[in-house]
């Protein structure tokens, strides 16, 4: 996998919590397990096989959510899709709080593009510039590689490890390389939700 030419003036990117932004470039393998095609499941390890975060969540539900938690179990963040949309539309919660309690929307920026792209907008953002987001996600055509970018800066990228195999047995990987002070866990949410939108 390609190193990212990270950007060292990169101030630190909090979103969920700062214990979740450490001071090195952090590399993550994610392991996606699909249990009978009814529930769909997330591991993220550190390179050292460490667990890092956990997500579940129904696959055939008309409004779909997920939720994350930290290695105990404990809920860190909720992500809900809006149904009946012509663009895919995500809300963002902490813990298992309501619709109402919302840290950062994803949406699609146009679901004919060739190339997925996502708008990620903060909800504490003072800006009346509210069309502009906060950061933005670019995809590949036909892949769920990508890359996540703070302006033009690159923050984070993940590369998908797919083979015909192991999607027959509803198993797929990630690595996933993470700037330092970087929140990785806001990271693996996009991944998340990139990954239910091209499915």
């Amino acid at each position: 996998m390609e190193n990212p030419m990270w950007d060292d003036g990169i101030p630190m990117i909090s979103v969920v919590g700062d214990s979740f932004c450490v001071p090195y470039g952090l590399e993550m393998v994610v392991k996606k397990k699909i249990h009978g095609f009814k529930n769909v499941h997330y591991d993220v390890y550190d390179t050292s096989g460490n667990l890092l975060l956990q997500v579940d969540g129904n696959v055939w539900k008309l409004q779909k959510k997920r939720v994350m938690r930290d290695p105990a179990g404990l809920p860190l963040l909720t992500m809900r899709c809006k149904s009946f949309k012509w663009k895919k539309e995500w809300t963002v919660s902490p813990g298992e709080s309501s619709e109402e309690n919302v840290l950062f929307k994803v949406e699609e920026s146009n679901p004919l593009r060739l190339k997925t792209r996502l708008d990620v907008f903060l909800e504490d953002k003072k800006s009346d510039k509210k069309n502009h987001s906060d950061f933005h996600v670019n995809g590949r055509f036909n892949s769920l590689s990508f890359k996540v970018y703070r302006g033009k800066s690159a923050i984070a990228q993940v590369n998908h490890h797919y083979s015909w195999g192991s999607f027959c047995k509803g198993k797929e990987n990630f690595r996933v390389k993470v700037h330092p002070e970087v929140d990785y866990s806001f990271i693996m949410a996009l991944l998340v939700i990139l990954d239910e939108v091209d499915n």
